[in-house]
């Protein structure tokens, strides 16, 4: 086995089992208004990152304000437009206001048939100003039945779920149909990252490890020196040109 290959194998966790939960005050939030907290995410330090109506918080992750097209906020929903599937040609990635070090991230998404899209983490804006999206970790939001890169990359990192580029999300995820709402948590705790998908850990990994190294070095990300062991960024939500709609963003800070 090659050592890249090594790698992704000791990386990669196909966990099934639930996350903890919250309790029934959680179970019953789902059922209630979106873009709203449970007493127990109260009681928890759980925050919205998003508070369902506005822009407040977000900018573009090129600009100082709020894209003026490319976005739209309706009924509780923020969505991408659909502009044909270029990335970052439209209203371009948003970013939020606030950065985080160690953070259990919360959200909701829903896919539009063949989209691609993303939610990234220790973003760099300054890094790339030009052309695509701005840098950092990602979460990758894909219709993998649809859009081809979800047999681009390697041994599937380019699917949903995964650690684009770098980790492939767990073949036995558990996902729902294109048009429905999946809910997925990013924790980041220290250098251990998890991503979990409707319920489920999909994978983990140790941001500055040796394997992780191993990883960056044979991906796109390659040109970016100590790519993804910023100790802190904001968080960002892709432009690439395809409906992508995103509700119910909570977060919570924690402590190494």
């Amino acid at each position: 086995m090659s050592q890249r290959l090594a790698a992704s194998a000791i990386l990669v966790a196909a966990i099934l089992a639930p996350r903890p939960s919250l309790g029934a005050s959680q179970a019953a939030a789902a059922k209630a208004a979106p873009n709203t907290l449970s007493e127990a995410e109260r009681a928890a330090g759980f925050r919205l990152l998003w508070d369902g109506r506005t822009s407040k918080g977000w900018r573009s992750a090129k600009g100082a304000a709020f894209p003026a097209s490319g976005w739209e906020i309706q009924d509780g929903v923020l969505s991408v437009v659909e502009t044909g599937g270029a990335e970052s040609r439209a209203g371009g990635d948003i970013v939020s206001e606030a950065s985080f070090a160690a953070f259990e991230l919360a959200f909701e998404f829903r896919l539009t048939p063949g989209a691609n899209s993303g939610v990234k983490y220790y973003v760099d804006t300054a890094l790339n100003m030009g052309e695509g999206s701005a840098i950092g970790l990602e979460f990758q939001l894909l219709d993998d039945a649809r859009h081809p890169d979800a047999n681009a990359g390697r041994d599937g990192n380019r699917t949903l779920g995964s650690l684009y580029d770098l980790i492939p999300a767990a073949a036995s995820k558990p996902t729902r149909p294109i048009g429905e709402w999946n809910a997925a948590r990013i924790v980041s705790n220290g250098r251990h990252v998890e991503h979990w998908l409707n319920g489920a850990k999909v994978l983990e990994y140790e941001r500055g490890s040796e394997a992780f190294r191993t990883l960056v070095a044979a991906s796109k990300y390659k040109v970016w020196p100590a790519f993804g062991e910023r100790p802190s960024g904001p968080i960002l939500l892709q432009d690439h040109g395809n409906r992508v709609s995103f509700r119910n963003l909570r977060i919570r800070e924690l402590k190494p």
